[in-house]
């Protein structure tokens, strides 16, 4: 059985891990889905046969999306995995119940099994604490809908073994992937610490009165969101001229928010109930007809947004 094509456990199956599965499917793989209740199962079945409908245009995804489903197995016994040599964990983000599911899959996989646990912020060198083969843990940063974009970070703990980041790596360009490698664990990781820094800026110009939620908004599709799906930072500096951007940093850097503490008004919103568009409540206001609507909307975003990146890979301008 070639890479593309081997068996992959997904754990945890709500929307990202749904998602996550969905890719997988994609690319060709069997999987198993664990859960932790088998009534979950369902529901879990449902998302990823509509993730598989909406995927099925636009796409190079060319199989029908039932073909797909039958490569799909969702259980509760963890025993399932037992001759999976690569599992994906995307259950809460905990750091006590990824440590918990680790021992227990240590205690059910192959010893050279490779586990890679989605996360977001958790340091992958903590979670590796306590594991019997440590080694085999890395971080698997999957963007939102994971079916769906480029993005992808594969992080290196303190005691993961290089070689397993660089099978990882391969396998991610397989799933259609561009993935970026952190080769030394840090907190956030790369794309998380660059949106958080554009995110406490824009908290900071709204708080003190510079600029509304909507001016920010429309302020980075029209400027980052013209260029950066083309080019990072280090490329769009190459190709407008770099000895700007040292005048501006040394102007500017001193005068950026670097405040520690989270936006007090974000914790107003959040105690409030407000989670976004998926309870129709969050910074803009929704109704349940607009809130499906925004949803929609970025789904379709994503698919064409995509189709737009492939044309343009991160090397598209190099010498052949």
């Amino acid at each position: 059985m070639t890479a593309q094509r081997m068996p992959i456990g997904v754990a945890g199956l709500g929307l990202m891990g749904s998602s996550i599965a969905t890719c997988l499917l994609m690319a060709g793989h069997a999987v198993t889905g664990l859960v932790q209740r088998i009534d979950e199962g369902a529901a879990a079945r449902r998302r990823i046969s509509d993730f598989l409908g909406q995927v099925k245009k636009g796409t190079s995804f060319g199989e029908d999306a039932g073909s797909a489903m039958e490569r799909l197995i969702i259980t509760n016994d963890i025993s399932m995995l037992g001759k999976h040599h690569l599992i994906i964990e995307s259950i809460s983000e905990s750091a006590a119940k990824k440590a918990e599911l680790f021992r227990q899959l240590e205690g059910a996989i192959p010893n050279t099994a490779i586990i890679g646990t989605n996360t977001s912020a958790i340091p992958i060198s903590l979670l590796q604490e306590g594991m019997r083969n440590p080694e085999r843990l890395l971080g698997i940063h999957w963007g939102e809908p994971a079916h769906i974009g480029r993005f992808m970070e594969i992080i290196c703990g303190n005691k993961t073994a290089p070689h397993h980041a660089e099978r990882m790596m391969v396998l991610a360009e397989s799933w259609g992937k561009e993935p970026s490698l952190v080769k030394k664990d840090i907190r956030g990781f790369i794309s998380n610490r660059l949106m958080y820094a554009l995110m406490r800026e824009s908290f900071y110009l709204v708080e003190n009165g510079y600029a509304t939620y909507e001016d920010i908004d429309r302020a980075c599709r029209n400027d980052l969101g013209s260029w950066i799906t083309f080019a990072g930072p280090f490329r769009y500096m190459d190709l407008t001229g770099i000895p700007a951007y040292l005048s501006v940093m040394e102007e500017l850097f001193p005068e950026l928010n670097n405040a520690v503490d989270a936006p007090a008004f974000i914790k107003e919103l959040v105690s409030s109930g407000a989670k976004g568009v998926s309870n129709a409540s969050g910074f803009y206001p929704y109704t349940q007809r607009s809130a499906k609507q925004w949803e929609e909307l970025f789904v379709r975003f994503s698919s064409e947004i995509r189709q737009l990146s492939e044309k343009y890979p991160q090397h598209a301008g190099d010498e052949v």
